[in-house]
């Protein structure tokens, strides 16, 4: 999630982020039926919609599962720490929008944007130096630095995130686990339903264990579905580099794929370039974090929605109540959702719905294989 812009992602990114509003609903658990589509509307699974209503995400918002609780957070002061600025429409624009929701219950809030891994120390310094009562490091790379802070430092309150649950977490120390893995096992059914050559494409940043976790889970989703779909895992290197991504998207589909899964931050504008060469209904593409439609609507087939304002108030209310720390896993039920637009065949839409719906009531576990693909 370095930057890495062109002019035109920079342009294209920074006009939807703040202008969209958070759309947030209360979980509705599992249904037992397929779910009503509206036409001219998303299903957001795993949400209210899939309780028959409908919701449509706006370029760039978070389209939340949960509801942002009410938390008295006067007194507090907290800072986050950003990968990269908060007009990204994608991962800091989350972050940055979970803070704007602390800041409106009292909090006094402050943030640094793209910060290398190489300074968050630094910059956590800084924040301990200024009083801070919570610090708050948005994204995973940063986490063993946040916790050699908050072992450090036991009086003040932190907030990681990690892939997993990691050992001798700190006293002090509140882990969000991420879960990519989930999200993409219900991509691995709208993937494979909606494949008509029976091959996907998968296109990555860099290859890390969790973007392993996300192909496993989508191969998973494809073997329990008992389908025949082959998927084609590629990384591109960087997450930001639009050029690669597209490169690579076009070979992509010159060897067959109709459906292109893109794990990707601001690097999603090149495979869209890619999938807009082809004629509407022959070439698909997901994203991930927001809804990224904006890049390309006509080939637009959905996204994995990811927010943080629900776990990141709910968080900052138990520590306000004394717990100051504790496992806070991402799921249906807190801070993920995929969006399908209903530009997808509908019998399509309800497979992701069962397929999430399974997960929420356990009826399937999705494995977090991180093995490494060769």
């Amino acid at each position: 999630m370095r930057r890495h812009l062109r002019s035109i992602v920079t342009v294209l990114t920074a006009t939807v982020v703040l202008t969209a509003p958070a759309c947030g609903s209360n979980d509705a658990g599992t249904t037992s039926t397929p779910p009503a589509v509206t036409p001219g509307s998303s299903v957001v699974a795993g949400s209210s919609a899939a309780a028959g209503s409908s919701a449509v995400g706006t370029p760039g918002s978070a389209d939340s599962s949960v509801a942002v609780p009410s938390v008295d957070l006067k007194g507090q002061k907290i800072a986050a720490v950003f990968s990269g600025p908060i007009t990204d429409a994608d991962y800091n624009a989350l972050g940055y929008r979970a803070m704007e929701a602390a800041k409106s219950q009292g909090a006094e809030t402050s943030h640094s944007e793209s910060v290398a891994v190489a300074d968050v120390e630094r910059v956590i310094g800084e924040y301990v130096a200024d009083g801070n009562t919570v610090i708050w490091t948005h994204g995973s790379q940063f986490y063993d630095a946040t916790a050699k802070a908050a072992a450090d430092n036991p009086d003040i309150e932190f907030i990681g995130e990690f892939d997993g649950k990691p050992d001798k977490q700190p006293a002090n120390l509140w882990v969000i686990d991420r879960n990519f893995h989930l999200g993409f096992y219900a991509v691995g059914v709208l993937a494979s339903k909606l494949s008509k050559s029976g091959t996907v494409g998968y296109v990555g940043g860099l290859s890390l264990p969790f973007s392993y976790s996300e192909v496993h889970a989508m191969e998973q989703a494809i073997k329990d579905s008992g389908a025949a779909t082959t998927i084609k895992p590629v990384w591109t290197g960087d997450f930001n580099d639009a050029q690669k991504a597209q490169q690579i998207s076009a070979q992509l589909l010159d060897g067959g794929a109709d459906v292109l899964v893109g794990s990707l931050n601001l690097g999603a504008v090149g495979v869209f370039q890619a999938a807009q060469s082809r004629p509407t209904g022959t070439a698909w593409v997901t994203a991930k974090y927001t809804n990224k439609s904006s890049f390309g609507k006509d080939h637009y087939a959905g996204s994995v929605i990811y927010d943080f304002t629900g776990p990141l108030v709910d968080i900052l209310g138990k520590a306000s109540g004394g717990e100051k720390s504790g496992y806070y896993p991402l799921g249906f039920a807190t801070g993920v959702t995929v969006q399908v637009p209903d530009g997808v065949p509908a019998e399509v839409r309800t497979a992701v719905v069962q397929a999430m719906d399974k997960v929420k009531s356990g009826g399937v576990e999705v494995a977090r294989n991180t093995e490494p693909i060769k």
